[in-house]
């Protein structure tokens, strides 16, 4: 005969579960407030952050839903592979623990508020929130063990494999907290004094390398094969799909478009963001703010971004890119119903953008995308006319909405 109070207590979980996206959301935006370490600024981890919360959230209702043993469930995968990749990051264990009591006192109090709806009665509701504090609690003990250990292992690997004392220094370095370069330059085999240019090298989520730092350590050394003698860059990975390098170079001048299209040439996954050229210690960081900040424009972009991007080209773009929201919402200010998301507004954006770079020349931008003059004279001044006000009214705001636009397709134009 089926249990009255477990009935009562899987209507609850159900009605839980049907919120589950939105009790997710609600979860990352608490870790965004109180563990930030937890929340990235990489698309991809606060994805897998998301996919780990929704799956255990899933789990553990579908404990009560279906009266499951709590001593027998499992890790989700996405909440093991989470772990994984903090510990690869070196995030602190604390923080992924502590997020999961946080989540489990959230769960809770919803659970209790939902509970308090649909069950009037004050004794039977202590009842069954006695049964779900103890089911939750076995739940979330069993699962912190499981993604605890894959943490520890994950970070014993990762500390085996790659050099930690070579990372330490270089987090150091960025940090400002070195003040014996001597030992620095010794540690890491580098010349920390001199001038480099740094570079963002990584695989999207969607790539799958058979080997991805070994690729992206080859991608670092193309970029110096061709130079006999010349010192060797320096390499320190980020997590498995992405690294931090440094280019040195002998003058204050990066890697030609040639030369970056070359290196990128021998592995059709890898992808790439450049800093501009820095000399001395604060060079040494600036060049690698500036590459970090194009990758998190070229991540923002998607798959669909070019493989290569330099702070030279995008830098601009990738500083308003910080803030995709307040983006959005300025490159439709800026271009009105040219910022619609359909083929036909990006080939009149894109027309537009290519006669503006060359100087508002029709024949110019004809040469340069292989149209006829005439095509190129309707589409320019149809979008003009979805402007609705003279491109020179506001011509440097037209151009670097039209650019963003180019860069970041989908993150920035406006879907309807």
């Amino acid at each position: 005969m089926e249990d009255p109070r477990s009935d009562r207590l899987a209507r609850v979980a159900t009605a839980l579960n049907d919120r589950a996206s939105e009790v997710t959301a609600e979860l990352v935006s608490l870790y965004e407030r109180e563990l930030p370490h937890l929340v990235h600024d990489d698309e991809g981890m606060v994805s897998l952050l998301s996919a780990s919360v929704y799956q255990n959230i899933d789990t553990a209702l579908r404990i009560f839903q279906h009266g499951i043993d709590p001593t027998r469930v499992e890790a989700p995968a996405a909440a093991i592979e989470y772990a994984r990749r903090l510990a690869q990051r070196g995030t602190s264990v604390i923080d992924l623990i502590r997020a999961y009591y946080l989540g489990q006192m959230a769960v809770l109090d919803l659970a209790i508020q939902e509970g308090t709806r649909q069950i009037p009665d004050a004794a039977e509701l202590g009842a069954l929130t006695r049964e779900a504090l103890s089911g939750a609690l076995i739940f979330i003990d069993r699962v912190t063990q499981q993604v605890v250990a894959a943490y520890e292992e994950e970070r014993d690997t990762w500390l085996l494999n790659r050099s930690a004392v070579r990372a330490a220094r270089v987090r150091s370095l960025l940090d400002g907290a070195v003040v014996d370069i001597d030992a620095s330059e010794t540690a890491l085999a580098y010349r920390v004094r001199g001038h480099h240019v740094g570079l963002v090298a990584w695989y999207s989520e969607t790539a799958r390398p058979a080997d991805a730092l070994a690729g992206l350590e080859a991608l670092a050394g193309r970029f110096t094969a061709k130079r006999p003698g010349a010192p060797r860059p320096l390499f320190v990975p980020h997590d498995e799909l992405c690294a931090w390098v440094w280019l040195p170079v002998d003058e204050l001048a990066g890697p030609t478009d040639e030369e970056i299209e070359a290196a990128l040439a021998a592995d059709a996954q890898v992808r790439v963001a450049v800093g501009e050229p820095g000399s001395g210690v604060e060079g040494f960081r600036r060049t690698h703010r500036q590459a970090a900040r194009v990758h998190g424009l070229a991540v923002a972009a998607g798959d669909d971004c070019d493989r290569a991007m330099t702070f030279r080209d995008v830098g601009a773009m990738a500083l308003m890119a910080s803030d995709l929201t307040a983006t959005r919402m300025w490159v439709e200010e800026t271009l009105g119903e040219l910022a619609l998301d359909d083929e036909q507004h990006e080939r009149l954006r894109e027309t537009l953008r290519v006669f503006l770079t060359v100087g508002s020349s029709y024949t110019a931008a004809a040469e340069r995308l292989l149209m006829h003059k005439n095509s190129v004279q309707y589409r320019v001044r149809r979008a003009q006319e979805l402007l609705g006000k003279p491109v020179a009214d506001n011509r440097l705001d037209v151009e670097l909405a039209l650019n963003l636009c180019h860069r970041l397709g989908g993150a920035v134009v406006v879907r309807r």
